[in-house]
C-alpha cells in the first residue's frame, strides 16, 4: 500500500531505523479516562487506517480500545473500552485486556491480546468492521503473552507466535510457534527462538517476544521482536529483528545481534515504566519499500519509527547472532 505514513531518513542519520520527528503520535491523555495509551496495533482499513489501543485508565484498570484514522498518525480513539460478544464461545471472561495485536485473515479482523483469566493468557477475537467485535477461545493456559499471528496459514493451518511465561513481570522468556485448524483449538508447539546468551547480545539475554505481525519476504518471514535486558536500573525493552523459514518458521535464518532501536528518547526513557521500546504494529509497502513501526514507549504512548524494508532486511542478514 502507498499511503502509509512516512518521512524519509534525517542526513545526518547512520541508522537503519530512525524517529518519526513528531514523535510521540499519541499522548497519554489520548482520551479522557486514560493515564496512558501505548503497545497497540494497527492496521489499513477502508481508505485509511483502524487500530485496536491499549488505554489504562486513570484506576490503571487495562483495556482495549478501538480506534480510526486517515493517515496512521492522527487518531480518533472511542472513549468507551471495546465491548465483546460471544464468538466461538460462550466463554467470555476478562479481568484485564492489554497489549493486542491486529491482522487481516482471509475475511475478517483477528484480534489478539494478553486476557487476563486466572493471570495472563492469549484472548482471540474478530471483527469485521471495528465496531462489533467477537471473543473466541483463549488460546492457551495461563501464563503466556505476547500472542502475534501470522498473517496467513501455513501448511493449511492458523499459526501464532507467542511467550510462555508467569503470572509477574517475567524475569524470562523466549518465542514458541503453535497451530490451529480453526482458531480455537491450539497445539504443535515449538520453539522459535531463545534469549540469547549475555556475552553475546546482552540488550535480549533476559527475555525475547514477538512484536508486530510477520511480513512476508523473498527471504523468509521477517519477524520483528523485542528484547529485553534486566539491568541494575530495571528492564531495558528495545527493538531486533529476525527472519524464520517461509514454511517451517519455527526455523530460525538470521536475527539481529545489535537492535534496530533501542530507548535513547526521553519519551523512551521516561515514563510509567521507563527505558521502553515495545514494538506491536507494523505497516510496510513492498513497492515503496518502506517500513513503518508503531511502539509503546516508557508504558506511556505510542511512538513511530521508519526504515527501508530491504535494508532492515540486509542488515538482519549482515548481522546475525
Amino acid at each position: 500500500m502507498s499511503n502509509i505514513p512516512w518521512q524519509d531518513k534525517p542526513e545526518n542519520s547512520k541508522d537503519v531505523m530512525w524517529r518519526y520527528s513528531e514523535n510521540p503520535i499519541i499522548d497519554r491523555y489520548a482520551i479522557p479516562s486514560s493515564n496512558s495509551v501505548f503497545n497497540s496495533a494497527v492496521v489499513p482499513y477502508g481508505d485509511g487506517f483502524a487500530g485496536v489501543f491499549r488505554c489504562d485508565n486513570k484506576a490503571v484498570q487495562m483495556n482495549i480500545f478501538a480506534g480510526f484514522s486517515k493517515d496512521g498518525i492522527h487518531w480518533d480513539i472511542n472513549h468507551e473500552p471495546i465491548e465483546m460478544k460471544a464468538g466461538n464461545t460462550e466463554m467470555i471472561d476478562s479481568d484485564y485486556k492489554y497489549d493486542p495485536r491486529v491482522v487481516f485473515i482471509e475475511d475478517r479482523y483477528w484480534i489478539t491480546w494478553c486476557n487476563g483469566y486466572n493471570g495472563p493468557t492469549i484472548g482471540i477475537g474478530y471483527t469485521f468492521d471495528f465496531k462489533e467485535f467477537f471473543q473466541c477461545e483463549n488460546a492457551f493456559l495461563p501464563f503466556n503473552r505476547n500472542g502475534v499471528l501470522f498473517p496467513q496459514k501455513i501448511n493449511g493451518k492458523y499459526a501464532m507466535l507467542s511467550r510462555p511465561s508467569d503470572n509477574g513481570h517475567t524475569p524470562f522468556g523466549d518465542i514458541y510457534i503453535s497451530y490451529s485448524p480453526d482458531m480455537k483449538y491450539w497445539g504443535e508447539h515449538r520453539c522459535v527462538m531463545k534469549a540469547s546468551h549475555f556475552e553475546d547480545s546482552a540488550w535480549q539475554c533476559t527475555k525475547i517476544g514477538a512484536g508486530p505481525i510477520p511480513i512476508l519476504t523473498d527471504e523468509g518471514w521477517l519477524m520483528l521482536y523485542h528484547g529485553v535486558i534486566n539491568t541494575c536500573n530495571g528492564f531495558r525493552y528495545s527493538m531486533g529483528a529476525a527472519i524464520l523459514d517461509t514454511n517451517e518458521p519455527d526455523k530460525v535464518k538470521y536475527r539481529t545481534q545489535p537492535y534496530l532501536l533501542a530507548p535513547a528518547e526521553l519519551y523512551e526513557q521516561v515514563g510509567d515504566v521507563g527505558n521502553v521500546v515495545f514494538p506491536c504494529a507494523a505497516l510496510h509497502d513492498t513497492k515503496e519499500d518502506r517500513l513503518a513501526v508503531y511502539y509503546g514507549a516508557a508504558d506511556t504512548v505510542v511512538a513511530m519509527a521508519f526504515g527501508k524494508l530491504s535494508e532492515v532486511i540486509e542488515f538482519t542478514k549482515n548481522n546475525s547472532l
